[in-house]
Protein backbone atom coordinates (compact mmCIF):
# COMPACT_ATOMS: atom_id res chain seq x y z
CA UNK A 1 0.00 0.00 0.00
CA UNK A 2 0.89 3.48 -0.42
CA UNK A 3 2.52 6.23 1.50
CA UNK A 4 -0.62 8.53 0.30
CA UNK A 5 -3.07 5.60 0.79
CA UNK A 6 -1.80 4.83 3.90
CA UNK A 7 -2.41 8.53 5.00
CA UNK A 8 -5.75 8.97 3.64
CA UNK A 9 -6.73 6.16 5.93
CA UNK A 10 -5.29 7.24 8.45
CA UNK A 11 -7.37 10.25 8.56
CA UNK A 12 -10.43 8.52 8.28
CA UNK A 13 -9.61 7.05 11.62
CA UNK A 14 -8.47 10.12 13.24
CA UNK A 15 -11.53 11.01 15.04
CA UNK A 16 -12.17 7.26 15.97
CA UNK A 17 -8.44 7.57 17.49
CA UNK A 18 -9.19 10.84 19.64
CA UNK A 19 -12.38 9.23 20.89
CA UNK A 20 -10.29 6.21 22.93
CA UNK A 21 -6.96 8.27 24.19
CA UNK A 22 -8.08 11.32 26.51
CA UNK A 23 -7.46 14.86 25.98
CA UNK A 24 -3.56 16.34 26.52
CA UNK A 25 -3.44 18.75 29.24
CA UNK A 26 -6.92 17.90 31.28
CA UNK A 27 -5.12 18.08 34.99
CA UNK A 28 -8.87 16.91 35.73
CA UNK A 29 -9.35 13.60 34.34
CA UNK A 30 -8.82 10.70 35.86
CA UNK A 31 -7.06 7.96 34.38
CA UNK A 32 -10.05 5.42 32.61
CA UNK A 33 -8.57 1.64 32.86
CA UNK A 34 -11.18 1.25 30.10
CA UNK A 35 -9.26 2.45 27.48
CA UNK A 36 -6.29 1.65 25.11
CA UNK A 37 -2.92 2.52 27.26
CA UNK A 38 0.65 1.86 26.40
CA UNK A 39 2.75 -0.46 28.15
CA UNK A 40 6.47 -1.19 27.64
CA UNK A 41 6.07 -0.15 24.02
CA UNK A 42 2.87 -2.48 23.44
CA UNK A 43 -0.91 -1.09 22.54
CA UNK A 44 -2.87 -2.72 25.16
CA UNK A 45 -6.64 -3.24 24.90
CA UNK A 46 -8.87 -3.80 27.97
CA UNK A 47 -10.05 -7.43 28.45
CA UNK A 48 -13.63 -7.90 26.67
CA UNK A 49 -12.57 -4.15 24.33
CA UNK A 50 -14.69 -4.67 21.17
CA UNK A 51 -12.10 -3.00 19.25
CA UNK A 52 -9.81 -6.40 19.94
CA UNK A 53 -12.72 -8.27 17.65
CA UNK A 54 -12.47 -6.00 14.74
CA UNK A 55 -8.18 -6.81 14.26
CA UNK A 56 -7.80 -9.35 11.83
CA UNK A 57 -4.22 -11.19 11.76
CA UNK A 58 -2.23 -13.68 9.72
CA UNK A 59 0.74 -16.07 10.45
CA UNK A 60 4.33 -15.27 9.67
CA UNK A 61 5.31 -18.31 6.91
CA UNK A 62 7.95 -19.34 5.15
CA UNK A 63 8.54 -18.35 2.17
CA UNK A 64 7.93 -20.62 -1.10
CA UNK A 65 9.49 -20.24 -4.43
CA UNK A 66 9.24 -16.98 -5.88
CA UNK A 67 7.16 -17.04 -9.27
CA UNK A 68 8.50 -14.60 -11.50
CA UNK A 69 6.47 -12.72 -14.07
CA UNK A 70 7.34 -10.85 -17.11
CA UNK A 71 5.56 -9.75 -20.13
CA UNK A 72 6.42 -9.31 -23.66
CA UNK A 73 5.50 -10.13 -27.03
CA UNK A 74 6.35 -12.53 -29.60
CA UNK A 75 8.38 -12.05 -33.04
CA UNK A 76 9.98 -13.49 -35.85
CA UNK A 77 12.93 -15.17 -35.60
CA UNK A 78 15.07 -12.90 -37.22
CA UNK A 79 17.62 -15.87 -37.51
CA UNK A 80 15.14 -17.61 -40.11
CA UNK A 81 13.90 -14.42 -41.45
CA UNK A 82 14.44 -12.51 -44.58
CA UNK A 83 13.23 -8.65 -45.66
CA UNK A 84 13.58 -8.12 -49.58
CA UNK A 85 14.09 -5.37 -51.26
CA UNK A 86 14.45 -4.61 -54.68
CA UNK A 87 18.23 -4.98 -55.28
CA UNK A 88 17.40 -2.78 -58.90
CA UNK A 89 15.05 -0.14 -59.90
CA UNK A 90 11.77 -0.77 -61.48
CA UNK A 91 8.69 -0.97 -62.27
CA UNK A 92 6.52 -4.27 -60.71
CA UNK A 93 4.87 -6.65 -63.51
CA UNK A 94 3.65 -9.41 -61.92
CA UNK A 95 3.30 -10.82 -58.58
CA UNK A 96 3.58 -14.67 -58.15
CA UNK A 97 2.66 -15.56 -54.58
CA UNK A 98 0.22 -14.71 -51.85
CA UNK A 99 0.48 -13.40 -48.06
CA UNK A 100 0.86 -16.84 -46.35
CA UNK A 101 1.30 -18.98 -48.63
CA UNK A 102 4.67 -21.14 -48.24
CA UNK A 103 7.62 -21.04 -50.57
CA UNK A 104 10.53 -22.64 -51.35
CA UNK A 105 14.35 -21.40 -51.26
CA UNK A 106 14.97 -20.06 -55.20
CA UNK A 107 11.14 -19.70 -55.75
CA UNK A 108 9.85 -16.60 -58.00
CA UNK A 109 7.84 -14.10 -56.30
CA UNK A 110 7.59 -11.45 -58.46
CA UNK A 111 8.62 -10.07 -61.71
CA UNK A 112 10.06 -6.67 -62.22
CA UNK A 113 10.96 -4.67 -65.40
CA UNK A 114 14.22 -3.14 -64.58
CA UNK A 115 16.42 -0.92 -67.12
CA UNK A 116 18.96 -1.06 -64.33
CA UNK A 117 19.10 -4.93 -64.48
CA UNK A 118 18.74 -5.02 -68.43
CA UNK A 119 22.24 -2.95 -68.06
CA UNK A 120 23.56 -5.76 -66.19
CA UNK A 121 22.73 -8.16 -68.80
CA UNK A 122 24.25 -6.23 -71.51
CA UNK A 123 27.38 -6.11 -69.05
CA UNK A 124 27.28 -9.56 -68.98
CA UNK A 125 26.43 -10.52 -72.37
CA UNK A 126 29.79 -7.39 -73.54
CA UNK A 127 32.05 -9.01 -70.80
CA UNK A 128 31.28 -12.68 -72.65
CA UNK A 129 32.25 -11.33 -75.96
CA UNK A 130 35.29 -9.25 -74.91
CA UNK A 131 36.36 -12.64 -73.26
CA UNK A 132 36.23 -14.86 -75.95
CA UNK A 133 38.15 -12.15 -78.36
CA UNK A 134 40.97 -11.35 -75.94
CA UNK A 135 41.14 -15.79 -75.52
CA UNK A 136 40.82 -16.05 -79.27
CA UNK A 137 44.10 -13.24 -79.88
CA UNK A 138 45.89 -14.77 -77.12
CA UNK A 139 46.04 -18.41 -79.04
CA UNK A 140 46.65 -16.56 -82.41
CA UNK A 141 49.83 -14.48 -80.50
CA UNK A 142 51.12 -17.90 -78.47
CA UNK A 143 51.64 -19.66 -82.01
CA UNK A 144 52.96 -16.46 -83.66
CA UNK A 145 55.31 -16.03 -80.59
CA UNK A 146 55.81 -20.00 -81.36
CA UNK A 147 56.26 -19.64 -84.42
CA UNK A 148 58.96 -16.92 -83.83
CA UNK A 149 57.02 -14.29 -85.87
CA UNK A 150 55.62 -11.78 -82.92
CA UNK A 151 57.78 -10.58 -80.08
CA UNK A 152 57.49 -11.11 -76.26
CA UNK A 153 55.84 -7.92 -75.89
CA UNK A 154 53.08 -8.43 -78.13
CA UNK A 155 52.22 -11.95 -76.60
CA UNK A 156 52.44 -9.62 -72.61
CA UNK A 157 49.93 -7.54 -73.98
CA UNK A 158 47.75 -10.30 -75.30
CA UNK A 159 47.64 -11.79 -71.93
CA UNK A 160 46.99 -8.79 -69.83
CA UNK A 161 44.37 -7.72 -72.19
CA UNK A 162 42.93 -11.86 -71.44
CA UNK A 163 43.22 -11.43 -67.60
CA UNK A 164 41.32 -8.27 -67.90
CA UNK A 165 38.68 -9.74 -69.92
CA UNK A 166 38.47 -12.81 -67.33
CA UNK A 167 38.33 -10.83 -64.45
CA UNK A 168 35.59 -8.59 -65.97
CA UNK A 169 33.34 -11.73 -67.39
CA UNK A 170 33.66 -13.06 -63.23
CA UNK A 171 32.49 -9.43 -62.20
CA UNK A 172 29.63 -9.33 -64.30
CA UNK A 173 28.53 -12.70 -64.57
CA UNK A 174 28.71 -13.01 -60.26
CA UNK A 175 26.18 -10.24 -60.32
CA UNK A 176 23.78 -11.58 -62.90
CA UNK A 177 24.22 -14.84 -60.43
CA UNK A 178 23.63 -13.41 -57.53
CA UNK A 179 20.27 -12.76 -58.22
CA UNK A 180 19.52 -15.69 -59.91
CA UNK A 181 19.55 -14.45 -63.57
CA UNK A 182 20.97 -16.06 -66.94
CA UNK A 183 22.59 -14.18 -69.77
CA UNK A 184 20.68 -15.93 -72.66
CA UNK A 185 18.78 -12.84 -73.33
CA UNK A 186 18.60 -9.20 -72.26
CA UNK A 187 15.01 -8.40 -72.04
CA UNK A 188 15.47 -6.23 -68.70
CA UNK A 189 12.74 -8.61 -66.68
CA UNK A 190 14.42 -9.32 -63.11
CA UNK A 191 12.50 -12.42 -61.31
CA UNK A 192 13.16 -11.86 -57.32
CA UNK A 193 13.24 -15.26 -55.69
CA UNK A 194 13.24 -16.41 -52.24
CA UNK A 195 16.49 -16.81 -50.41
CA UNK A 196 15.19 -19.14 -48.03
CA UNK A 197 12.63 -21.99 -47.17
CA UNK A 198 9.90 -20.41 -45.25
CA UNK A 199 5.98 -18.10 -44.98
CA UNK A 200 5.11 -15.21 -46.82
CA UNK A 201 4.00 -13.12 -43.79
CA UNK A 202 4.23 -9.93 -45.31
CA UNK A 203 3.58 -8.33 -48.91
CA UNK A 204 3.88 -4.27 -49.33
CA UNK A 205 3.74 -4.59 -52.88
CA UNK A 206 1.28 -4.47 -56.05
CA UNK A 207 1.20 -4.70 -59.65
CA UNK A 208 2.44 -1.48 -61.12
CA UNK A 209 4.09 -0.19 -58.47
CA UNK A 210 7.35 1.94 -58.96
CA UNK A 211 10.73 0.75 -56.76
CA UNK A 212 13.54 2.31 -55.74
CA UNK A 213 16.94 0.95 -54.28
CA UNK A 214 16.93 2.99 -51.35
CA UNK A 215 13.52 2.04 -50.14
CA UNK A 216 15.64 0.54 -46.92
CA UNK A 217 17.28 3.69 -45.87
CA UNK A 218 13.73 5.77 -46.31
CA UNK A 219 12.39 3.21 -43.76
CA UNK A 220 9.89 2.29 -46.28
CA UNK A 221 8.56 -1.44 -45.62
CA UNK A 222 10.19 -4.27 -47.42
CA UNK A 223 8.26 -5.92 -50.46
CA UNK A 224 7.92 -9.23 -48.86
CA UNK A 225 9.12 -10.69 -45.25
CA UNK A 226 9.79 -14.08 -44.97
CA UNK A 227 10.26 -16.08 -42.14
CA UNK A 228 9.82 -19.78 -40.46
CA UNK A 229 7.04 -19.72 -38.16
CA UNK A 230 7.77 -22.61 -36.50
CA UNK A 231 10.46 -20.89 -34.18
CA UNK A 232 9.71 -17.74 -32.60
CA UNK A 233 11.26 -15.34 -30.75
CA UNK A 234 9.93 -13.66 -27.39
CA UNK A 235 10.89 -10.46 -26.03
CA UNK A 236 10.28 -9.71 -22.66
CA UNK A 237 10.97 -6.79 -20.14
CA UNK A 238 12.59 -7.28 -16.61
CA UNK A 239 12.50 -5.10 -14.20
CA UNK A 240 16.16 -4.80 -12.28
CA UNK A 241 15.52 -6.81 -9.60
CA UNK A 242 14.70 -9.48 -11.55
CA UNK A 243 17.74 -9.90 -13.04
CA UNK A 244 19.53 -12.10 -10.23
CA UNK A 245 17.24 -14.96 -11.45
CA UNK A 246 17.27 -14.47 -15.79
CA UNK A 247 20.36 -15.86 -16.66
CA UNK A 248 20.79 -18.09 -20.56
CA UNK A 249 19.53 -21.04 -20.86
CA UNK A 250 16.33 -21.03 -17.97
CA UNK A 251 13.19 -22.15 -18.96
CA UNK A 252 9.70 -20.08 -18.79
CA UNK A 253 6.89 -20.81 -19.49
CA UNK A 254 4.68 -18.42 -21.41
CA UNK A 255 1.22 -17.86 -21.78
CA UNK A 256 -1.28 -16.12 -24.05
CA UNK A 257 -4.90 -14.89 -23.77
CA UNK A 258 -6.01 -16.98 -26.56
CA UNK A 259 -4.22 -20.14 -24.92
CA UNK A 260 -5.46 -19.16 -21.24
CA UNK A 261 -5.37 -23.19 -20.33
CA UNK A 262 -2.21 -24.10 -22.02
CA UNK A 263 2.12 -22.88 -21.86
CA UNK A 264 4.32 -22.87 -24.15
CA UNK A 265 7.91 -23.32 -22.75
CA UNK A 266 10.43 -21.17 -23.99
CA UNK A 267 14.72 -21.11 -23.42
CA UNK A 268 15.94 -17.49 -22.83
CA UNK A 269 19.32 -16.85 -24.98
CA UNK A 270 20.29 -13.05 -24.54
CA UNK A 271 19.98 -10.46 -21.54
CA UNK A 272 20.71 -6.43 -22.90
CA UNK A 273 23.45 -5.51 -21.30
CA UNK A 274 21.67 -1.97 -20.84
CA UNK A 275 18.26 -0.29 -19.30
CA UNK A 276 16.12 1.24 -21.38
CA UNK A 277 16.28 5.02 -19.94
CA UNK A 278 12.35 5.51 -20.80
CA UNK A 279 10.68 2.13 -19.15
CA UNK A 280 13.64 1.55 -16.65
CA UNK A 281 13.58 -2.09 -17.95
CA UNK A 282 16.02 -4.67 -19.53
CA UNK A 283 15.18 -6.16 -22.15
CA UNK A 284 15.29 -10.11 -22.48
CA UNK A 285 15.13 -12.17 -25.81
CA UNK A 286 13.75 -16.14 -25.54
CA UNK A 287 12.91 -18.42 -28.06
CA UNK A 288 9.84 -20.61 -28.37
CA UNK A 289 9.33 -23.51 -30.66
CA UNK A 290 5.98 -22.88 -32.72
CA UNK A 291 5.53 -26.50 -34.56
CA UNK A 292 1.77 -26.47 -34.35
CA UNK A 293 1.57 -22.52 -35.07
CA UNK A 294 -0.75 -21.83 -32.25
CA UNK A 295 1.00 -18.47 -31.43
CA UNK A 296 1.45 -15.97 -33.73
CA UNK A 297 4.17 -13.08 -34.73
CA UNK A 298 3.48 -9.51 -32.59
CA UNK A 299 1.25 -11.50 -29.98
CA UNK A 300 1.39 -10.48 -26.40
CA UNK A 301 2.53 -13.25 -23.51
CA UNK A 302 3.18 -13.21 -19.85
CA UNK A 303 6.53 -15.63 -18.93
CA UNK A 304 6.46 -17.15 -15.77
CA UNK A 305 9.34 -18.45 -14.12
CA UNK A 306 10.01 -20.17 -10.61
CA UNK A 307 12.71 -18.38 -8.74
CA UNK A 308 14.69 -20.93 -5.81
CA UNK A 309 13.41 -21.14 -2.49
CA UNK A 310 14.15 -18.10 0.06
CA UNK A 311 15.09 -18.20 3.32
CA UNK A 312 12.98 -15.08 4.30
CA UNK A 313 9.87 -15.15 5.65
CA UNK A 314 6.58 -14.30 4.08
CA UNK A 315 3.42 -12.45 5.59
CA UNK A 316 0.49 -10.40 3.59
CA UNK A 317 1.60 -7.32 1.81
CA UNK A 318 -1.30 -5.71 3.73
CA UNK A 319 0.45 -6.16 6.97
CA UNK A 320 3.35 -3.59 6.16
CA UNK A 321 3.10 0.22 7.10
CA UNK A 322 5.49 2.77 5.35
CA UNK A 323 6.47 5.51 7.37
CA UNK A 324 9.16 7.53 6.37
CA UNK A 325 11.78 5.19 4.36
CA UNK A 326 10.87 1.89 7.10
CA UNK A 327 8.36 -0.52 7.33
CA UNK A 328 6.51 -1.20 9.83
CA UNK A 329 4.00 -4.50 11.45
CA UNK A 330 2.07 -4.61 14.29
CA UNK A 331 2.62 -8.75 16.22
CA UNK A 332 -0.07 -9.34 18.32
CA UNK A 333 1.76 -10.96 21.54
CA UNK A 334 -1.61 -11.99 22.67
CA UNK A 335 -4.82 -11.40 22.43
CA UNK A 336 -5.52 -7.83 23.43
CA UNK A 337 -1.42 -6.53 23.29
CA UNK A 338 0.09 -5.65 20.32
CA UNK A 339 3.87 -4.65 19.37
CA UNK A 340 4.92 -2.51 16.25
CA UNK A 341 8.11 -3.93 14.64
CA UNK A 342 10.64 -2.55 12.08
CA UNK A 343 10.74 -5.25 9.39
CA UNK A 344 13.32 -5.40 6.22
CA UNK A 345 11.76 -5.88 3.30
CA UNK A 346 13.11 -7.93 0.37
CA UNK A 347 10.59 -8.63 -2.15
CA UNK A 348 7.01 -7.93 -2.24
CA UNK A 349 4.62 -9.72 -5.30
CA UNK A 350 1.42 -11.12 -5.59
CA UNK A 351 -0.11 -9.84 -2.38
CA UNK A 352 3.13 -11.42 -0.57
CA UNK A 353 6.25 -9.01 1.42
CA UNK A 354 9.46 -11.46 1.90
CA UNK A 355 11.14 -10.22 5.06
CA UNK A 356 14.35 -11.21 6.30
CA UNK A 357 14.42 -9.73 9.77
CA UNK A 358 12.03 -8.04 12.67
CA UNK A 359 9.08 -10.68 13.05
CA UNK A 360 9.70 -14.78 13.86
CA UNK A 361 8.01 -17.64 12.37
CA UNK A 362 4.54 -18.33 13.38
CA UNK A 363 4.62 -14.81 14.80
CA UNK A 364 0.78 -13.31 14.10
CA UNK A 365 0.82 -10.02 12.11
CA UNK A 366 -2.12 -7.62 12.00
CA UNK A 367 -3.54 -7.60 8.61
CA UNK A 368 -6.91 -5.26 9.40
CA UNK A 369 -6.72 -2.60 12.23
CA UNK A 370 -3.05 -1.76 11.50
CA UNK A 371 -3.39 1.70 10.32
CA UNK A 372 -5.97 2.05 13.28
CA UNK A 373 -3.37 1.00 15.70
CA UNK A 374 -0.10 3.04 14.04
CA UNK A 375 -2.47 6.20 15.12
CA UNK A 376 -3.20 4.88 18.24
CA UNK A 377 0.14 3.90 19.24
CA UNK A 378 1.49 7.67 18.11
CA UNK A 379 -1.06 8.81 19.97
CA UNK A 380 -0.34 7.14 22.88
CA UNK A 381 3.32 7.90 22.79
CA UNK A 382 3.04 11.53 22.81
CA UNK A 383 4.19 11.73 19.03
CA UNK A 384 2.44 14.18 16.40
CA UNK A 385 0.12 12.77 14.44
CA UNK A 386 1.34 10.36 11.20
Amino acid sequence: MSLVRQRAALLAVALAVAALVPACGDGDAKPDIARPRLENGQVVFPEGSPQVASFATAAVKESGPVQLRLTGRLVWDENRTVRLYPPFAGRVLQILVKTGEHVSKGQALAKLASPDFGQAQADARRAQSDFALAEKNLNRLRELHAAGVSSRKDLATAEADYARADAELARAMGKIKLYGASTDSVDQNFSLASPIDGVIVERNINPGQELRTDLQLSNMPAMFVITDPARLWVQLDAAENQLASLRPGKKVQLRSAAWPDQTFAATLENISDFIDPATRTVKVRGVVENRERKLKGEMFVTAELQETQRADLQMPEKALLLVGDSYYVFVEEKPGHYSRQEVKVDAVQDGLASVSSGVKLGQKVVIEGNLFLHRLHRQLSGGPPA
